[in-house]
């Protein structure tokens, strides 16, 4: 069913409420000032509380609605996963207005915007402008510490027990995609290790070096860039030597501040992501979560739940540059990238692929549980026609926010990538969508 023709039903169903108080079943004028107090016109039912995800959690659908067990455990998950997207839309949108607004106040593009992706397009053009005003020979590189977002292993366990009745008793057993899981690992860490204290790093170095280094600077470089003698410059290229009052993404030869991805299998004395030779402890998820069989309602409730209460660990970011034809318009971008990228980051690479997904899948579950109203009403016998009306008037407007809610996250993570791209490209290009992402996967 297509949306236009999903909108219609919801409208034709809210039509039935004035209908049936024409035959004396619902209360008129007086239903519109119940439903504003959380009772739903006709038979007394009340709706619940739709601001509160534990509110709609603890409400019995089922009984307010005379529906079947298995209705009213369905239109439970779906009504959750609806609010609970439009929270998570509403977060990555908040995200987006501060760090694409930030760089477009900054750039002279504007500060007031309407929301996250209004933000970011001024944002992207306000770059744009700036790099075109550094000249064609100018030479941009981006050092790259990405944001890592993780869900909660044992929260989504939690979840799916508790919507689905056949996973109670400790039956959900929940997985993370491979190669993708984090946490403290009293073994030894095949992966990257991402350290609170400077150490040894035997491997490539993200963050801090307190050594000579081998890679990208996004400070001064003293000793060699790209082969050439070096002193104290910047470097767009490969420094050989010290990075002064900047990140480093490559070989650290003394202590590395941030993640080192390890060569091989290694103790880390701080987070490990990847694998570890024995049980993590407080586990997470980088990547996809693996959820045990369970009703395609429930796993889009706790997808969108765990999705949205995920940590993220700040982005860090360098720019540095050669070759350019206006130093003050160069710093002015170095320093709002440095300062407002990371938050851009957060919603392009840190929750990217699965944000788009979990939004996918869960404006999935509430267009079919919108479309199949009718037959949810009859599950209970009797009065069907009178308690599709209810349930529309209680929740017509919920999903249909969730839907808007789903093309919001869609589009704002599409502008982020655009956004980031652009940020790390070339000063004359741009770049292609996704450079910031591959950058981050070096």
């Amino acid at each position: 069913m297509n949306r236009k023709t999903l909108v219609g039903a919801v409208i034709t169903l809210v039509g039935l409420v004035p209908l049936l108080a024409n035959c004396g079943a619902a209360g008129g004028l007086g239903d519109v000032a119940g439903k504003a107090a959380g009772v739903a016109p006709g038979l007394g039912g009340k709706c619940p509380d739709l601001t509160k995800p534990e509110s709609i959690l603890a409400f019995d659908f089922a009984e307010n609605f005379k529906l079947s067990a298995e209705a009213g455990a369905k239109l439970k998950a779906s009504t959750a996963a609806a609010v609970e997207l439009k929270g998570f839309a509403d977060q990555i949108d908040a995200d987006l207005k501060a760090g694409c607004g930030g760089i477009a106040k900054d750039l002279g593009a504007g500060a007031d915007f309407k929301d996250g992706k209004a933000a970011c397009d001024a944002a992207l053009k306000a770059i744009n402008d700036t790099k075109a005003k550094l000249g064609a020979s100018a030479k941009l590189s981006a050092v790259i510490e990405p944001p890592k977002c993780a869900a909660d292993i044992h929260a989504f366990a939690d979840c799916a027990g508790k919507c689905d009745a056949k996973l109670s008793g400790g039956k959900a057993k929940v997985e993370c995609e491979p190669g993708k899981m984090s946490g403290k690992c009293d073994a030894n860490c095949e992966g990257s290790c991402d350290v609170s204290t400077a150490a040894k790093c035997d491997g490539t170095c993200s963050g801090s070096c307190d050594a000579e280094i081998k890679g990208a600077c996004s400070g001064k470089c003293n000793g060699k860039c790209d082969g050439k003698d070096s002193k104290g410059a910047a470097c767009a290229g490969t420094c050989e030597g010290k990075c002064e009052g900047g990140s480093v993404k490559g070989e650290c030869k003394g202590k590395c501040g941030g993640e080192c991805k390890l060569k091989a299998s290694a103790k880390c004395e701080g987070t490990c992501s990847g694998k570890c030779s024995a049980e993590f402890k407080e586990p997470k998820c980088t990547g996809e979560v693996k959820a045990p069989e369970m009703s395609a309602d429930c796993k889009a409730h706790c997808d969108t739940d765990v999705s949205a209460k995920m940590t993220c660990s700040p982005a860090r970011v360098g720019i540095t540059a050669t070759g350019t034809a206006d130093a003050k318009a160069f710093e002015n971008l170095k320093v709002t990238l440095e300062k407002n990228l990371p938050l851009v980051l957060k919603v392009a690479i840190g929750m990217g692929d699965r944000a788009g997904t979990v939004a996918a899948n869960a404006q999935s579950v509430v267009e079919g549980t919108m479309s199949t109203m009718s037959s949810l009403a009859g599950s209970g016998g009797g009065q069907a026609a009178l308690t599709t009306g209810q349930l529309t008037a209680c929740l017509g407007d919920t999903f249909k926010g969730a839907i808007a809610a789903a093309g919001s996250i869609k589009a704002n993570v599409s502008v982020s990538a655009s956004v980031s791209a652009s940020a790390s490209g070339s000063a004359s290009g741009g770049g292609k969508a996704g450079n910031a992402a591959t950058l981050a996967a070096e």
